[in-house]
């Protein structure tokens, strides 16, 4: 006896142990979204590779150099501000230490003038002999390094510059004037290194 046909299997077109033909729709859709995830990715990857190449790197800090944003210049001129502003402090320092150092190394040789001038008030300091030659050259080289005296007979009398250590009355002046210097004073640039102690003469009223 004939086999029965399945007319419902026929008319589907599916074959009679029940399995998917080859090439249906479920499996044609599975292959087209892989394809897609395939070409997205490679894509991605296209695009990656187009952002991080040196080239593209090296023409952007070019493109700065060239055209710089105003954030940046900013910057630039922040910085040079502080580089300017380091330079000043520093030459100020050194100018300020230097000084120091130089003080430091002429007030070691202060009595020693001290004793030259007192030589010379008393007219111990013959001209021309072998100690006038070596005072001349040391005032010579004190000088050099910015040392310079103060404290003269006849110049006002200014208690920021000298010490007084007496007063005498005197009908030749009208201002408070150094009648005598007891030990003169000096200065080492702009700063004082030891004031003049003087004899003060002020008016008199007779």
């Amino acid at each position: 006896m004939a086999d029965k046909k399945h007319p419902d299997n026929d008319a589907a077109g599916v074959p009679d142990d029940g399995t998917a033909a080859a090439g249906g729709p479920a499996e044609t859709a599975a292959a087209a979204a892989s394809a897609a995830d395939g070409d997205a990715a490679a894509s991605a990857d296209g695009i990656e590779e187009d952002e991080l190449t040196v080239q593209d790197i090296l023409d952007a800090a070019e493109r700065e150099a060239a055209e710089p944003t105003s954030e940046h210049l900013a910057d630039l001129k922040r910085v040079t501000a502080e580089y300017a502003n380091y330079r000043r402090r520093t030459e100020a320092n050194r100018a300020i230490e230097k000084e120091r150092v130089t003080g430091d190394i002429v007030k070691v040789l202060i009595p020693v003038l001290d004793d030259i001038y007192r030589a010379e008030k008393h007219g111990d300091l013959v001209p021309d002999s072998a100690f006038a030659t070596i005072a001349a050259k040391l005032r010579a080289s004190v000088e050099r390094l910015g040392l310079t005296s103060f404290g003269t007979v006849g110049e006002p009398f200014d208690p920021n510059m000298h010490e007084a250590i007496f007063q005498q009355p005197s009908a030749a002046v009208d201002t408070e004037t150094v009648g005598d210097v007891a030990e003169t004073g000096y200065y080492l640039g702009s700063t004082l290194l030891r004031a003049a102690k003087v004899v003060v003469q002020v008016p008199s009223d007779g």
